[in-house]
Formats: C-alpha cells, sequence, structure tokens
C-alpha cells in the first residue's frame, strides 16, 4: 500500500497549494501566448524561496539529501499544472548526471548552485527521443594547448532557452565520452523552435569554439554505467511528471462536467460519464503506486530499472488517454483555445517522445525478461 510519511504528505500538501496558486490556467497562457522560455516568476519561487531544486542533492553540497520519492512527489505536482519551469531538466535531467560522472570540484560547484537556486541546467544529449540518448555523441572534442575544441550540432536540447549551464557529451580522439559544462554565451549558438507543446521550449545548439580544460567536468570519462544511473532519475521524473498531468487532465474534465448542464442536469451525472471518469480514476491510482513504488527502490538493481521502464510505459499512455478524455468530455469546446485540454494533449504528445517511446521501452523489459530481444 502506498503511503507517505507526514514530513513527503506536508511537502505534497505545501506544494500543491503553491502550485495551485501560482501555477495556473491563467499564468500558464501568459507563458505560452509571449512564447517565453519559462515562468520566471515561478522559477525564482521554486527554486531560490522554496528550495525544490535541492531536495534530492546531498547535504555535502548544500542540498537536502532527501531522495527520489520526494522529487518526484514534487514532479507529480509540477505535471498536474504544467508548470513552465526548468524543474525537471535541472532536478532529473542535469543534477543526478553531475552527480555519477562529475568530478569532485564540478559537484561542489554546480550541485551548491542548483541547490541554491542560483542556475538552470540542462544536458545536451544527442538524441532526446532516443530509450539511450547517451549511445551516440553529436559533439566532438579535440584536445588544444589550453584545452578543448568542440564541434558540432546538438538538434534538440531540452530548456536550453532557460540553461544558465548546459552539460555536453563529447567524444573524444580515443573513442571515449567526455562531459563539458558551458555557461550561457560561452560560443554557443541557440536557436529556437516552435513546438508543438508551448510549456517547455526545445532549442539546438550548435557549437565550434574552444574550452578552456576546466570545462571538462567529467572524472576520466563517462561510461555507460554512470550514464545509466542518471538517466534512470530522468525517466522516474517524467514518469511521474506524466502521471500528474493525467491527474491534472482529469481535474480540468470533472470541474467542466460539474458545471455542464444538458437536459436539465449537469453531465457529471450521466452514468456512461461516470464509468470514464472512474475509470482514469482507478488507472491513475494504479500508475501512482508504480511510479511511487519504482521511486521507494530506486539505484536498486536490473528489476528496479524494468519498473521505471514499466512505470514511463503506463504513464505514457495514461497521459495520452486521460488528455484524450478531456477534449472527448469537454464536447465541442474542447479542441478551443479558451479551454485547457489542448494544453494537457500537447504535452502528453510532446512528452511522450522524451527518454524513449512507448514502444522502446517495452523493447527493453521484453529483452530483459526474455534474454533474446524479446518476442518476434
Amino acid at each position: 500500500m502506498l503511503e507517505f510519511t507526514p514530513d513527503q504528505q506536508m511537502i505534497r500538501e505545501e506544494a500543491q497549494r503553491f502550485l495551485r496558486e501560482q501555477s495556473s490556467s491563467e499564468a500558464i497562457r501568459s507563458v505560452v501566448d509571449a512564447g517565453a522560455s519559462h515562468d520566471a516568476a515561478l522559477w525564482a519561487s521554486i527554486s531560490g524561496e522554496l528550495g525544490w531544486c535541492a531536495m534530492a542533492v546531498p547535504e555535502e553540497f548544500g542540498g537536502v539529501g532527501l531522495g527520489a520519492t520526494e522529487v518526484a512527489i514534487l514532479m507529480e505536482l509540477t505535471g498536474a499544472r504544467l508548470a513552465c519551469v526548468p524543474f525537471w531538466s535541472t532536478v532529473c535531467l542535469a543534477a543526478p548526471l553531475l552527480q555519477s560522472a562529475g568530478n569532485e570540484a564540478a559537484k561542489a560547484k554546480y550541485l551548491a548552485a542548483i541547490a541554491a537556486g542560483e542556475m538552470a541546467v540542462t544536458v545536451a544529449y544527442a538524441d532526446p527521443s532516443a530509450a539511450d540518448p547517451a549511445a551516440t555523441v553529436a559533439v566532438k572534442a579535440t584536445r588544444t594547448a589550453t584545452g578543448y575544441r568542440l564541434d558540432g550540432r546538438v538538434a534538440h536540447v531540452v530548456d536550453l532557452e532557460v540553461a544558465d549551464v548546459v552539460l555536453v557529451p563529447a567524444g573524444l580522439e580515443d573513442g571515449t565520452t567526455a562531459l563539458f559544462a558551458m555557461s550561457r554565451g560561452s560560443g554557443q549558438t541557440i536557436t529556437p523552435f516552435k513546438v508543438l507543446d508551448g510549456t517547455r521550449p526545445i532549442a539546438s545548439l550548435d557549437l565550434a569554439v574552444e574550452v578552456p580544460a576546466d570545462s571538462r567536468i567529467d572524472d576520466g570519462s563517462v561510461g555507460a554505467d554512470q550514464f545509466g544511473q542518471a538517466l534512470a532519475f530522468a525517466n522516474l521524473g517524467l514518469a511521474a511528471e506524466q502521471l500528474g498531468a493525467a491527474q491534472g487532465a482529469l481535474d480540468v474534465t470533472l470541474a467542466y462536467i460539474a458545471e455542464r448542464v444538458q437536459f436539465g442536469r449537469t453531465i457529471a451525472s450521466f452514468q456512461a460519464i461516470k464509468h470514464r471518469c472512474a475509470k482514469l480514476v482507478v488507472d491513475i491510482a494504479e500508475a501512482r503506486s508504480l511510479v511511487f513504488g519504482a521511486a521507494a527502490s530506486l539505484g536498486e538493481g536490473a528489476d528496479n530499472a524494468l519498473e521505471i521502464s514499466g512505470a514511463r510505459v503506463l504513464a505514457s499512455d495514461l497521459q495520452f488517454r486521460a488528455a484524450e478524455e478531456a477534449i472527448q468530455l469537454h464536447g465541442g469546446v474542447g479542441f478551443t483555445w479558451e479551454y485547457d485540454p489542448h494544453l494537457y494533449f500537447k504535452r502528453a504528445q510532446a512528452s511522450a517522445a522524451l527518454l524513449g517511446s512507448h514502444d522502446a521501452h517495452l523493447d527493453g523489459i521484453a529483452a530483459s525478461v526474455f534474454g533474446d530481444g524479446g518476442l518476434k
């Protein structure tokens, strides 16, 4: 049975109250309409005043030293409100990579800054849509007399426009992979994309620049295990966010059907609509148990990796179906800009394309279970 500790329940309740007030439909639309990279005021509150970015950072680097469960709680709630902030990219994508692959100087510098709310960070994986985005590199690193020269183009980088620092995996001449940290404006060419989901920006990164030796932050090289540890946390955070978005879409739907009157009564009283909403409630509870079960056992071997992949599959499907039901149950207005279902539908489409598709995760699970690449 899923039970939060009193401290975790307090975090959940306070975060839910805060986001209900600060990440309203009007706030989201103001960001999307303006084509802004994020909600700057909301991010300042989350990262600086509330200290959410410090949750899973070890105490030795200025963090709170809590675990994946607390981060998953916050990811679920930011997903429910479609919060326009680089929380996932900073806390779930970049910070775990710094912890698993960064040298001590890099951890002391960047993890401390993340914990203090002083910077947003993202990772320039060659293909963020792949189940293993670190399997290939798009940037080449060549040693120079004073450091390295980085050349290459990363086509799609999440939250690049708002990131103060971008972590760049780059291939060395000897075939190993190094990790570089580049501050905003340090020889980068950033080109924003017009994307389907206006609540999460994506941009391309072009590099043809020489960087000092201390820009390289790995401890020798970065291996598959280090990338794997970081990506497990990233997938868990994304699954929690997708779960939250499914709940958010359902909440929007329940509010609408409670007010919409047809044939002299609210459509919430219609049996067919009750059944559709009840199924979502049950499915969300099931997905929540899987997500938080995976969070509680994060890092405990191959079984946990399968749990996280399973959570991604379930959460991706659920997020899409909840958004689809929101559009259907809103009737004709479900497709209009004035109502919120389309915002959840666009986020569902975009999130499903991150860190491996539904089929890619199922293939990975099958390969692990059957040991032969799965059923043919």
